[in-house]
């Protein structure tokens, strides 16, 4: 048998969320023997040499004795992770010429190998897979569970063992039908909260019109409780949207089983988070949480208690739906459209303002906690409402509250309808005025309350879009003055936030 040779089998490696091919050239040949990687490749893909020499021993064939060199091109591209296993593993068997060179013919092969030969799946299977099916090549990778739910046109192969390889012509590669788990993830429902009916009508909106929200409170009076609820009345993801929210969670390792049941997802980080948690970042570059919430729901609790740093560093994604990350001469841009729930109480005690307890805090100490959030970020929430805490008695109230189902129904129809009208593409006063044709004298009126409630330009925009979401809701082609009047309330200042 020859122990030397030359092949070169096709794998892929993430830059951003997109998956890039990488030709794994291996080259055996007659020297002192050694195993060499190179071609940008970090610490975890150097390791991969001792797992693939314990795995293709333990599999029955022979790790050659001669000098191995495995070149990842393009050599530009930062290799990262443990999904080139398979694919150097089987440049080494053809180029010894153990197997056959037509198994490697048009197929892309990602995944791990552990020492006894077992192939696991790699994290970022659906990237991978998106590339192969944009290739027209078959995915050669391990054992799949939910990874790649929909994905249809995809040839598949998937591998128990290294030896699995030598059986990829006669029975491995089906067309994809992956299994999706279609069980439901237990929603909480709106009925369970008795009172708030304003609270309610306001997330309503926001889940219609895709509007951030601040409610301001004090503690126990249902923040927290409303905005978990928020997903149950938000409609379900479209095919594309589920596939680009899937591929998000698909590179952190995440289960997609509920995205691509078409839930939408809802997160909701810690307030001690760090800005790289919360935009992205680490070595490899990994998408944070407002990427995790793409096509979803971010809901930030405690809003003051998160460092200013961070929370002004949502500003421009929140703008432009993306965050972009610069690494060493790389920009790496992530996906970042998301609707922003965010829950404040009013005061460091809490109860500034509150009917039943008296607030402890001096006005330096209330105007410092508001002044962590800053006026550029308030600006942002289209809407910010006062939630109160509901009587004693209200809570006992026995008779059912309006219910997720309820509210949904109407999100749903306000969407089609908006859709029907050719829905706002660019906020901005040109393109919402012409969206909410207002009749003469409801925008003599709407210039005099932005006048007297001194609004910016974003602040003139975000009333006017809150209008427009709440005549969908009606099913209204115009706007009226009693939609402008609700979206004037909707726009709630404390005694130390000025108006903007």
């Amino acid at each position: 048998m020859s122990f030397t040779g030359q092949c070169r089998i096709t794998s892929a490696a993430l830059d951003g969320i997109d998956a890039v091919c990488v030709d794994v050239e291996v080259l055996v040949s007659a020297g002192m023997p050694s195993f060499l990687i190179v071609g940008l490749a970090d610490t975890a893909v150097q390791e991969s040499r001792e797992r693939i020499r314990s795995a293709i021993k333990a599999q029955g064939y022979t790790m050659p004795m001669c000098r191995i060199v495995v070149n990842l091109a393009p050599s530009s591209l930062k290799k990262s992770g443990t999904a080139f296993d398979v694919a150097i593993s089987l440049g080494i068997l053809i180029a010894t010429r153990q197997v056959d060179p037509r198994c490697a013919h048009n197929r892309l092969f990602v995944g791990e190998l552990s020492l006894d030969g077992r192939v696991r799946c790699a994290q970022s299977i659906l990237p991978c897979a998106l590339t192969a099916l944009r290739l027209k090549y078959a995915l050669v990778c391990g054992p799949l569970n939910d990874q790649l739910g929909e994905l249809q046109n995809l040839s598949i192969g998937c591998l128990e063992t290294l030896r699995d390889i030598e059986h990829l012509e006669t029975h491995c590669v089906n067309k994809l039908t992956a299994p999706c788990s279609t069980a439901k993830p237990a929603t909480l429902d709106f009925a369970d909260i008795v009172g708030n009916t304003r609270a309610k009508r306001a997330l309503q909106i926001a889940a219609a019109g895709r509007h951030g929200l601040l409610m301001i409170g004090p503690p126990g009076s249902g923040k927290s409780m409303l905005a978990s609820r928020l997903p149950s009345i938000l409609p379900e993801l479209s095919a594309d949207e589920k596939i680009q929210t899937a591929v998000i969670h698909s590179i952190r390792g995440l289960s997609c089983s509920s995205i691509f049941a078409g839930y939408r997802p809802f997160r909701s980080p810690h307030h001690s988070i760090t800005q790289a948690g919360l935009l992205g970042g680490g070595t490899p570059i990994v998408p944070g949480e407002i990427s995790l919430a793409h096509n979803g729901v971010l809901f930030l609790d405690e809003l003051a208690e998160f460092k200013s740093s961070v929370l002004q560093s949502l500003r421009t994604p929140l703008e432009n739906g993306e965050v972009r990350i610069a690494r060493a001469g790389r920009v790496i841009a992530f996906p970042a459209r998301f609707s922003l729930i965010a829950a404040l109480n009013p005061c460091p005690c809490g109860y500034y303002g509150d009917t039943h307890y008296s607030c402890k805090c001096s006005q330096t100490q209330i105007v410092n906690y508001q002044n962590k959030i800053g006026g550029p970020l308030f600006d942002r929430f289209d809407m910010r409402i006062e939630v109160s805490r509901i009587t004693s008695t209200e809570i006992m109230e026995t008779a059912r509250a309006q219910s997720s189902h309820d509210l949904r129904a109407a999100v749903l129809r306000a969407r089609a309808f908006a859709q029907k009208r050719k829905p706002l593409v660019r906020r901005c006063i040109s393109a919402c005025l012409q969206q909410c044709n207002l009749s003469e004298n409801d925008m003599q009126f709407f210039t005099a309350m932005s006048e007297k409630a001194q609004l910016s330009g974003r602040g003139m925009v975000s009333i006017l879009s809150v209008a427009r979401t709440i005549a969908d809701l009606e099913e209204q082609a115009q706007v009226s003055k009693q939609h402008i009047l609700e979206a004037f309330s909707y726009r709630t200042r404390t005694d130390n936030t000025p108006a903007r």
